[in-house]
């Protein structure tokens, strides 16, 4: 055979093979795929074959090993067993016809029940938060459950190490559950670990990416959750890791950025729920199935009287069951929608039920901040502005140089959500998170002057300064966008 067939062979196979992965694509990527992701994932292969067939393999599976989704189902139908669903809310004054249905959604996606006679109070100023958690820590009698997608031991947080040790000298358990990927992108990660063994903490990792101890999920795959809970008698949770406000990279400390977060402090029998989802994701990690370490939480004396109600989501379950909370709640709202998120990059049916709830009528605002940490996101997440702002949506920045990572929404005036959700299609499909659904006046009272207060450090951005935007800056925009949906 001489060298011009041998040629002529060789390149006749790269064709065949090259038809063949075209053709498996169209047939295997968009199966139980979304539309918009799936025709990104074949503009990936089809213009850049071998890196899009690869980074397929690699990260294009949204789901968690079917070990751990079968863990997910065993402890959910164990809490739905051993909880009843609440009948109070029937006797609840004025609850809206629609909200029942919204419980039993989420009761049936996360296995979570309705609870009442709650308190909870929303806090902002990021080193009190961590000063206020390290008081709890220090008034622990049996166990501390902390939980966080960066957990680090620096300058801000030695107050929180130093009320875990303290508590571990009295004999209280102290558990530890921090993400590993989230952790090995941290300054402090080795220190941390270093003094989370030297103090005597119980500490795991969650979700380890370790191929050569046959550890191995997609690395993107991450727990996104960040919650504390003391004897089941003190909950906190929200937004906020457990790390200097900056972060400690140099990138930000050169940019002067900082994080402005929201986190929820809890009493009553929420925080009993709260610990359920800890226990869910220790039981994941370890497979040991913690019992309950104390007796069963009592009302506090002068309870808010809040209705709440957990939502965990995540790669482990069958379906995005914060987005379906998400959307439930924008099309039941009667006059106003307030959200607030860092990363912003909605799917198709939650961009149709925000410009739907402003054509019928409904004020829509949302807080995001003025510049990004993330480039990729945070341009994806401006390729949506004209959109949003032609519908009527009111877009508020929040100025440089903090970066607004707090994650709430409210609708209408007794009805809010808070957690360490985004509201982008990360959140809804890649990452374990947990929202709050909370019903009652006094906790929407408190996020009004929240927004109140992230509205008078904000710019409105309009749709004629919008429009005045680079065609560098919406080319931009536009390929960002497309790359989101690479999941």
């Amino acid at each position: 055979m001489t060298s011009s067939e041998v040629s002529f062979w060789i390149a006749a196979l790269a064709v065949g093979v090259d038809l063949i992965v075209r053709i498996l694509a169209i047939i295997i990527v968009p199966r139980n795929r979304r539309p918009g992701s799936a025709m990104a994932w074949l503009l990936a292969i089809f213009f850049i074959p071998y890196i899009g067939v690869l980074f397929f393999l690699l990260i294009g599976s949204p789901r968690l090993s079917k070990k751990r989704r079968l863990k997910q189902a065993r402890i959910s139908e164990m809490i739905k067993d051993d909880t009843k669903v609440a009948e109070f809310l029937r006797a609840i004054p004025k609850t809206p016809e629609w909200f029942p249905s919204v419980v039993a959604l989420n009761r049936e996606l996360g296995a979570m029940p309705l609870v009442g006679e709650n308190s909870a109070r929303l806090q902002i100023d990021y080193e009190k938060n961590i000063l206020d958690i390290a008081e709890d820590i220090a008034l622990a009698e049996h166990f501390v459950h902390l939980e966080f997608y960066i957990f680090s031991y620096d300058s801000v947080t030695k107050p929180v190490f130093d009320a875990m040790e303290a508590a571990i000298a009295r004999g209280v358990t102290v558990r530890v559950l921090l993400d590993h990927v989230a952790g090995l992108r941290t300054v402090s990660y080795r220190a941390t670990r270093r003094k989370l063994t030297e103090i005597g903490v119980k500490w795991e990792l969650m979700l380890p990416f370790a191929p050569l101890q046959r550890k191995y999920e997609r690395p993107d795959l991450r727990n996104h959750r960040k919650l504390v809970v003391i004897d089941d008698k003190v909950a906190w949770m929200g937004s906020q890791n457990l790390i200097d406000s900056s972060y400690l990279k140099r990138s930000n400390l050169r940019r002067g950025l900082h994080w402005k977060d929201a986190q929820v402090r809890l009493t009553g029998p929420v925080v009993a729920t709260v610990n359920a989802i800890f226990m869910t994701d220790w039981y994941a990690e370890t497979d040991d199935l913690l019992e309950s370490e104390t007796p069963a939480p009592r009302v506090e004396p002068g309870s808010q009287k809040l209705v709440c109600q957990l939502v965990p989501s995540g790669p482990g379950y069958v379906t995005e069951n914060n987005l379906r909370l998400f959307l439930t709640l924008l099309y039941n709202a009667r006059e106003r929608i307030i959200i607030t998120s860092p990363y912003f990059v909605p799917d198709e049916s939650m961009l149709y039920a925000i410009t739907s709830a402003t054509q019928r009528g409904v004020r829509v605002e949302l807080f995001v901040s003025e510049i990004g940490d993330q480039t990729l996101v945070f341009h994806a997440q401006r390729s949506y502005y004209e959109a949003l702002l032609e519908a009527g949506v009111t877009i508020w920045l929040y100025k440089a140089p903090t970066i607004l990572h707090s994650k709430h929404f409210s609708i209408d005036d007794d009805v809010a959500v808070i957690g360490s959700s985004n509201m982008d299609m990360r959140s809804f499909s890649l990452n374990k998170e947990i929202s709050l659904l909370v019903r009652g006046r006094s906790f929407v009272d408190q996020m009004r002057e929240v927004e109140d207060e992230y509205r008078a450090l904000s710019r409105r951005l309009t749709l004629e300064e919008w429009r005045k935007q680079s065609l560098l800056s919406t080319v931009l925009d536009n390929l960002a966008r497309l790359t989101s949906a690479l999941q």
